[in-house]
């Protein structure tokens, strides 16, 4: 089992800033923010608790979750809320709950499909529809889950993620309906992740909607309040079944979540009106960002679906491949790294083909070196005018314009 992309980027961005190297980090969406004053007090205040709690969580803070659902529409009792250590481990062990093969969609996350592999299980990989990432195509998954079924596989969940990591993008609400007809039809467990919601700058309509009694939603403070370090997450269960097995599982791998940040995310989940504009800040804030920078791919050539949510993106060079005259994506990502000083991922990391060249930015370390830059960018009218976004934009520009202009002078030479 290789070590996850996104963790292994950050490990070598890490080794390359020690060493004084001048790299444009765009590889992983660790969120480049400060914590919110009051949620770290919040953290601070909960400290001496220090106890084993209930393994599904607090009341406290099941009570906090089932508001945040309730307020968007999925009315959720406290009961059906379980708390982990993140959302990663709370899909894992949501995988081995449900059991049987894990249809995902392709661009997929990168860790759906190692964590099935880890839990003994097949990955079936879906392509989604041209600019709804994080759904599988529904007419492809039926037709996926059935060969699955005549070979002897056993589908018996679809992972999907609303919105996209790494497309930035939301599927439409007929796409979730017609997966959740497609999921009843099937018999499949929907494990919808839904960590980027609030930061989505389109409509997001969760497949709990349309399909409450098979839908797991997963959530957690990582993007929308950048504590990844934190590690919480809550999952919505649809059945007891279902929540006595996750508990069951979550007993014997993490026991209870740490209770001080179980206080803190309470807290947040209720949602006061300084979380309220402290998300719809950072909302603004990658929304504003991730825009520019879509600009900067699409004017030199490359095929961009527009950016809905989140801080990524997802460019496909494929119409630039003649001027490039590399192989894939994986080339072309350390062509970028090594000559360029620009870290990006590859979309063989997202299950793409190794000739595709699609690969995923992420613009959430250009907000500053310290807290007091990001908090500038997050007060900011217009975060592009702050010197050091501007200058880490001008340098994405001019990197890509000077890889199309050599590759051209090299490609010229070779004829």
């Amino acid at each position: 089992m290789r070590m996850s992309a996104t963790l292994a980027a950050d490990e070598e961005f890490e080794r390359r800033r020690l060493a004084g190297e001048q790299v444009l980090f765009l590889a992983t969406g660790e969120i480049g923010l400060p914590v919110l004053p009051e949620l770290r007090e919040h953290l601070i205040a909960a400290a001496g608790r220090n106890a084993y709690g209930p393994v599904a969580g607090s009341a406290e803070l099941r009570l906090a979750a089932a508001g945040y659902w309730s307020r968007r529409g999925l009315p959720t009792d406290p009961a059906d809320v379980v708390c982990g250590p993140g959302t990663k481990p709370l899909l894992f062990a949501l995988m081995l709950a449900v059991g049987g093969d894990v249809v995902v969609a392709v661009p997929t996350w990168v860790s759906y499909a190692a964590q099935a592999q880890l839990a003994g299980l097949r990955s079936i990989p879906v392509r989604t529809r041209p600019g709804e990432g994080g759904v599988p195509d529904p007419t492809e998954l039926r037709a996926a889950v059935h060969t699955a079924r005549r070979a002897g596989g056993n589908p018996r969940s679809v992972v999907v993620t609303l919105p996209d990591n790494p497309t930035g993008t939301i599927a439409k609400p007929e796409t979730v309906r017609e997966l959740a007809e497609v999921a009843r039809e099937l018999d499949l467990v929907i494990i919808s992740d839904e960590i980027y919601c609030d930061l989505a700058y389109a409509p997001v309509v969760s497949p709990a909607i349309y399909a409450p009694e098979r839908t797991v939603v997963t959530t957690g403070l990582t993007k929308n309040l950048a504590v990844g370090g934190w590690r919480l997450g809550v999952a919505r269960l649809p059945t007891n079944e279902l929540r006595t097995q996750l508990i069951g599982i979550a007993s014997q791998v993490w026991s209870s979540t740490a209770a001080p940040v179980q206080a803190a995310a309470a807290y947040a989940l209720a949602e006061p009106p300084e979380v309220i504009r402290r998300v719809a800040a950072s909302r603004r804030l990658h929304e504003r960002v991730v825009r520019e920078v879509a600009g900067v791919f699409t004017t030199i050539g490359a095929d961009l679906s527009p950016v809905q949510a989140t801080c990524y993106l997802y460019p496909d060079f494929e119409p630039l491949r003649g001027q490039l005259g590399v192989t894939g994506s994986g080339e072309l990502t350390q062509l970028l790294s090594n000559r360029y000083g620009v870290a990006l991922l590859p979309g063989t990391a997202f299950g793409e083909p190794q000739h595709a060249l699609r690969i995923r930015a992420a613009t959430s370390r250009l907000y500053g070196e310290t807290d007091a830059e990001r908090s500038a960018a997050l007060s900011a009218p217009d975060p592009l005018t702050l010197p050091w976004i501007k200058a880490s934009i001008d340098r994405l520009t001019e990197v890509l314009t000077q890889l199309l202009k050599e590759s051209n002078v090299h490609r010229h030479l070779r004829s």
